[in-house]
């Protein structure tokens, strides 16, 4: 039996998730506190999380992988740059952040449309 590539790679996005959680929680701390940026790294790890495990689910149930590719462009638009604001404040990837969050909302649309 062969592990479809999205159940990795929805395994390693959740993993990555977990340990930038727990990074954010402790070592980067003091940098998250001082930008006042920790619900924004927060929101970052959650949506980087409920879209692998969505990865994961779909990697089971006969893989829609356009909704995988949309979820996928959309964890690392969306989550890579709140990381990036929160950490740099780097306020020029602030328009990226809605375009990964319309991945999503694409991801979830065409997973609804494509069971019609």
């Amino acid at each position: 039996m062969t592990t479809s590539p999205w159940l990795r790679l929805g395994a390693a996005v959740c993993f990555l998730a977990v340990a930038l959680g727990a990074f954010g929680a402790h070592a980067l701390r003091a940098t998250l506190d001082a930008h006042d940026s920790r619900a924004t790294w927060n929101t970052a790890v959650l949506y980087q999380f409920l879209h692998g495990l969505a990865l994961i689910v779909l990697s089971f149930g006969g893989v829609n992988r356009i909704a995988c590719w949309f979820f996928l462009a959309g964890i690392v638009l969306f989550s890579g740059s709140l990381y990036a604001l929160a950490i740099a404040r780097a306020t020029w990837l602030g328009p990226v952040t809605p375009l990964g969050g319309l991945c999503f909302l694409a991801g979830w649309a065409w997973l609804f449309f494509a069971g019609r």
